[in-house]
């Protein structure tokens, strides 16, 4: 079961990350693929949602590495 408040839509995320626009959470998930993945995703060009928990871990984990922001993964 999940509660309703814990779910987020881009800006929630964007607002979790520091972000400056919600746009950047599709490329996140591109650049990072560590990135916590949709919960609900209805498909292309629908809405998507996070769970706060798993997006708020993940910007932590982040940060103890020493980064504000997730740097950019060498492939």
């Amino acid at each position: 079961m999940v509660a309703i408040e814990d779910l987020l839509d881009a800006h929630g995320v964007a607002e979790v990350l520091n972000l400056s626009h919600y746009n950047t959470v599709s490329v996140y998930q591109r650049r990072y693929p560590d990135m916590p993945r949709p919960a609900v995703d209805l498909g292309k060009g629908r809405i998507k949602l996070w769970l706060r928990p798993d997006v708020e871990r993940w910007a932590a984990s982040k940060a103890a590495a020493g980064r504000r922001r997730p740097s950019r993964s060498t492939r």
